[in-house]
């Protein structure tokens, strides 16, 4: 039976976000260590790529961790199989004559959107998307050598 409301957000993205309602956090969910799993070997090799673009990124976020594995090789995978939809579009393009004459839309088309909807729905469990990161709060103690950190510090390198 699938339970009612909204899903509820892991503790770590309410403690990126501030907590902004205040309520109490759930102290007794899981809190695996956090660290980014290995990249698994059967992902295609977009996936792959797309794996080691993200895996540590999300891990210094905190947000990334072993148990996390699978959900994020959905993610990678999603993406690799949206991207070479989308490549095939773009060489092909997206409507093609049939054999009898009329014009028809190629498959590629719906597959690139579903695995859109698909990255999206991962996109949002990680924080990757604009509105998502916009609700997360960061620790910045650690960016003080970052030198993009240090010219937006000093007002974009004006008068610096």
């Amino acid at each position: 039976m699938a339970q009612r409301g909204r899903k509820p957000k892991p503790t770590a993205i309410k403690e990126l976000e501030g907590n902004p309602g205040k309520r109490e956090l759930n102290q007794n969910e899981p809190k695996p260590e956090k660290k980014a799993p290995r990249c698994p070997t059967w992902l295609e090799p977009d996936a792959k790529k797309e794996w080691r673009r993200m895996a540590k990124q999300l891990e210094q976020l905190g947000i990334l961790s072993e148990v996390d594995m699978a959900a994020f090789a959905g993610y990678c995978q999603a993406y690799a199989r949206w991207k070479e939809a989308e490549e095939f579009i773009t060489k092909h393009g997206t409507i093609v004559k049939t054999p009898s004459g009329y014009w028809q839309q190629v498959p590629q088309v719906s597959i690139a959107q579903t695995y859109l909807k698909i990255m999206n729905r991962f996109c949002e469990q990680f924080g990757l998307t604009p509105s998502a990161r916009s609700r997360l709060v960061t620790d910045k103690s650690g960016d003080a050598d970052d030198p993009m950190e240090l010219v937006l510090l000093k007002g974009g390198g004006k008068g610096a």
